[in-house]
């Protein structure tokens, strides 16, 4: 049996890049069909005679699927090996993605997309901790943020690509196309990706399966992905689904965590949140996927709701941002890597995001293409250097034979940040979207003399286009009618945005919470940075 010195000193057999370019491969094709495959959805539904309500299920079971997974993925890669259990979600996902494309009714998609689901959930969490063992502390920044440049450019290019694919050939193509992606991965992962000798040995370890905990977590996170994926669209608590989803996973939530710190072999190890720096960062994991998530929802539907575009051309005015942060990537990835303090740029990501996200609040309704791409281009630059250092403050002072379960926990807390945060701003823009529609309202009516002065203004527009008095007023009422509407809607993605940009204003001084982690030598004991 290796000593600890062997431990210390191991490393791969293969060149670390080429294993960070075999996991990332696998991410942006999981990444990529879920953006795609939101595109489709209409077309999804009309093909297989569904109602669009109904199809959004397509949806909402896939994220219900992964969402279980992620928490749990890093006990699985203990249980059954990480590069197993990673070839094993590999070959899930790419199986039943033919599966999905060759699905002839909305029962058989769905089935096929929880499967698909059940396999995207573990493969992020066990391609991190990959790329975290593979690469030594100083080069993570790098390896993370290779790695990142996938994430973030597969949902900018995923509506642009399902959109030219749907309307091009059909729908059931954006599931093939992870066919080959599928087979490749699995090939070079056969042949490069390895176990390090630590895992292999608490493999071979007898682990009780705490059969409590796995029924709980299922429960619970499944009750709770349905309550934020459906919430809005169901009116929330005046949903009987929706209260009772909400009743049930809350307590069987709590009931979770305080299981799981006191098992002994517990499924998602929770204690590990006792690390400060490791706590901070899994919130800030947390906080990453409410903007991150948060805005991606935002702009295409401002765009689309209130401008009219096309989901291919809305998925064009975003590609631009993934290309940009592409470059941004290895930036924020050299700088994580050198002695600067990594809470500095954490502070500064933070700090920055705040700004570009008000400045989103300047959108109006007659804003032209090229301005909105370069407001999501200026808006997501700062995101790198909130991504790399935290990926990377996530595994320091936490001993590398958990990396596992780090993984699989910050990307549970990213997930469930997009899916909160998601869900209420969804809330939000539909709220204030009736607000001011209200309002504006208000001052739509005979009494007024601005309303008349435009009124009369319309009709003796649409009269000296031809139409008569009786028409010309129609015409004119529904004119005015549109305008309130997109000035409300316009509205509404203001206060939204600004109400992200404060939340992220506040949260610029907490990086500072943490311990500076030593940026030489090797991982600290877990508790020395309590």
């Amino acid at each position: 049996m290796p000593g600890p010195v062997s431990h210390a000193n191991w490393k791969p057999r293969h060149n670390p890049w080429i294993i960070a370019l075999t996991v990332t491969l696998a991410t942006f094709m999981e990444v990529l069909d879920s953006s795609i495959a939101n595109v489709a959805l209409p077309h999804i539904a009309g093909s297989l005679g569904a109602t669009y309500e109904e199809a959004t299920w397509v949806l909402t079971s896939y994220l219900v699927s992964s969402a279980i997974v992620l928490p749990i993925s890093g006990w699985l890669s203990t249980v059954i090996g990480r590069k197993r259990f990673y070839m094993l979600c590999v070959t899930l996902f790419t199986v039943c993605s033919v599966l999905c494309g060759f699905a002839t009714s909305l029962p058989m998609l769905i089935l096929a997309r929880v499967l698909q689901g059940a396999g995207g959930g573990g493969l992020q969490p066990s391609e991190q901790a990959i790329l975290a063992d593979t690469f030594p502390i100083e080069k993570r920044g790098m390896a993370f943020a290779f790695y990142g440049m996938a994430v973030v450019a597969a949902p900018a290019i995923g509506p642009t690509l399902g959109g030219w694919i749907t309307d091009n050939y059909s729908w059931h193509w954006i599931f093939f196309i992870n066919l080959p992606v599928g087979i490749l991965s699995l090939f070079l992962t056969s042949r490069l990706v390895e176990d390090p000798p630590w895992l292999k040995e608490e493999r071979g370890s007898s682990i009780k399966i705490d059969y409590i905990g796995l029924a709980l977590i299922v429960l619970g996170v499944g009750c709770f992905q349905i309550v934020m994926d459906k919430g809005q669209e169901k009116d929330w608590f005046a949903s009987p689904l929706i209260t009772s989803m909400f009743c049930i996973a809350i307590p069987v939530l709590v009931g979770f965590v305080l299981w799981e710190w006191y098992h002994e072999n517990p499924i998602v190890d929770v204690r590990l949140l006792k690390n400060r720096n490791f706590g901070t960062a899994v919130f800030f994991s947390f906080a990453l996927g409410i903007v991150l998530f948060g805005s991606t929802v935002l702009i295409p539907e401002f765009l689309q709701s209130s401008l009219g575009y096309t989901a291919e051309r809305a998925g064009m005015a975003l590609s631009p941002g993934g290309l940009a942060l592409m470059f941004v990537m290895p930036i924020a990835g050299r700088l994580t890597a050198t002695k600067l303090d990594p809470r500095l740029l954490v502070a500064f990501g933070f700090f920055s995001t705040s700004l570009t996200l008000h400045l989103m609040t300047t959108i109006y309704p007659g804003i032209d293409f090229r301005t909105i791409v370069l407001l999501r281009v200026i808006q997501v630059l700062p995101l790198p250097f909130i991504f790399v250092p935290i990926s990377t403050l996530n595994y320091i002072g936490v001993p590398r034979e958990k990396n596992n379960q780090v993984s699989g926990m910050s990307n549970f807390a990213r997930n469930m940040g997009g899916a909160i945060g998601t869900s209420l701003l969804t809330t939000f823009l539909a709220r204030q979207n009736q607000t001011h529609q209200q309002a504006f309202a208000a001052h739509t009516n005979y009494g007024s003399p601005n309303f008349q002065q435009m009124l009369r203004s319309l009709e003796s527009m649409f009269i000296s286009q031809g139409s008569d008095a009786v028409t010309a007023t129609h015409k004119a009422m529904a004119m005015i009618y549109q305008t309130v509407q997109a000035q409300a809607s316009a509205l509404s993605f203001k206060n939204s945005f600004w109400v992200m940009s404060t939340i992220v204003l506040c949260l610029v001084p907490l990086p500072f919470i943490m311990r500076r982690p030593p940026r030489r030598g090797g991982e600290q004991p877990l508790g020395a940075a309590h």
